[in-house]
């Protein structure tokens, strides 16, 4: 669709302008922990834009009901309604490679944190796909469908902020729910089992919750 290679353009042309303003400083860093931060803060806004038709338009359009009336189960319709988006969002992640490959060319990064980096970041896409999808399906208005997505990534991502108020047991809860805070280690080339298990826990989840979603409209 013309507008996904847009969206993917934009999301394209503005990492680039910003890994270009990170790597033109003075002594600056030869790794990918400014792109892959980049990346990630313009994902909240990318996956919901990717996602918010994917079952908001068809609740417009009023073909779901016969999605749903066909031999097809509920979690078929939306396992490939996002592998569909994920495949997306991955190739428009791999093309910022070239980014990655000027670094090795003018510099010479460490490519262990490159690699840890990147895994992070398809999994912090994965995730924001589950979340943007649900969404979609909670509304047949595509603007209402990515602002909710939108809403609840940046809730996601930012809640570390409040954890930094707070002290003891209740911050490092509210610090466990960060994505950022998961991302960030990632990117320092620490691949932590808990953070892989937390992605992987926010796309079961949110997955759930979509197919959930399209169960109660079957009964409506």
């Amino acid at each position: 669709m013309p507008s996904a290679y847009i969206v993917g353009a934009m999301f394209l042309a503005l990492t680039g302008v910003f890994f270009v303003s990170d790597v033109s400083r003075p002594f600056a860093e030869a790794g990918v922990r400014g792109l892959i931060d980049w990346a990630s803060f313009f994902t909240i806004f990318l996956a919901p834009l990717i996602t918010m038709r994917l079952l908001a338009e068809e609740q417009k359009m009023g073909t779901l009901e016969l999605l749903l009336t066909s031999p097809v189960r509920e979690w078929e319709v939306v396992l490939g309604k996002y592998i569909a988006s994920f495949s997306l969002l991955l190739a428009i992640q791999l093309v910022t490679v070239y980014y990655v490959l000027m670094i090795y060319v003018f510099g010479d990064p460490d490519t262990g944190p490159v690699l840890s980096a990147y895994l992070g970041l398809v999994l912090h896409g994965a995730a924001a796909l589950s979340i943007g999808l649900l969404g979609s399906s909670l509304s047949g208005n595509q603007i209402v469908a990515a602002v909710v997505g939108t809403g609840v990534l940046l809730f996601f991502s930012f809640i570390n902020r409040v954890a930094s108020l707070l002290e003891g047991t209740p911050a490092e809860f509210i610090n466990a729910l960060s994505m950022n805070a998961r991302l960030s280690d990632f990117t320092r080339g620490v691949i932590d089992t808990s953070h892989v298990i937390y992605f992987l826990s926010i796309i079961a989840i949110f997955l759930f919750l979509t197919i959930r979603s399209l169960e109660t409209r079957r009964w409506r």
